[in-house]
């Protein structure tokens, strides 16, 4: 159980992992902390953005949707491999998610899997969104499955998290198939190695 970053702090940690850091608007002050409380925080979440474009995958992930207001992410990793901080605070990215995976996630085990709907994971995760379609043929460049492995590994680190703590949002949500097109057990993998 972790108390979350201060956007300051959260800034100095993707900045030490070697990120180049884009802040976008007033990031420092967007959040979603009326909807509901943001922490204790135990992971982080990656997702594929369903979209292409930096420029309007960023803003939309700042704005939101009529049906869905923003932040929607804390950071957008677009596939030059710069992050986007959109949001510090709750932000609409996880949703309802498995208990017992939130349970797994904060003991660092293995996943079970997840069938179920019943935990606030705007509350306890950070969101990473990540540029791509999601089709399983929109490529995802190195420069970018370094920097999704950087900032994953950043937080972790400033919490004192290990590699468990990363998880895909389709091992949290029933019905989600983001990140598509790498596996999260690699990632995890590179996260750890990062970690050492």
């Amino acid at each position: 159980m972790s108390a979350p970053l201060f956007a300051s702090r959260l800034l100095a940690a993707l900045k030490d992992e070697g990120l180049d850091v884009v802040e976008v608007g007033d990031w420092r002050h967007h959040d979603r902390n009326d909807k509901g409380p943001w922490g204790p925080v135990h992971g982080v979440v990656i997702h594929h953005t369903a979209t292409s474009g930096a420029k309007s995958t960023v803003r939309t992930c700042y704005d939101g949707h009529p049906d869905l207001p923003g932040p929607l992410c804390h950071g957008v990793i677009t596939k030059d491999g710069r992050v986007h901080l959109v949001g510090a605070g709750r932000a609409n990215h996880a949703g309802l998610g498995d208990a017992d995976v939130l349970r797994a996630v904060i003991a660092e085990k293995l996943l079970p899997h997840d069938d179920a709907s019943d935990a606030d994971g705007n509350r306890a995760f950070y969101g990473f969104e990540c540029e791509n379609r999601g089709d399983g043929h929109d490529p995802w460049p190195a420069v970018q499955l370094t920097a999704i492995t950087k900032a994953a590994a950043a937080v972790c680190r400033a919490h004192g998290w290990s590699e468990r703590s990363v998880i895909g949002h389709l091992e949290w949500q029933p019905g989600k198939v983001d990140p598509r097109g790498f596996p999260m057990g690699r990632l995890r993998e590179l996260v750890a190695e990062r970690l050492k």
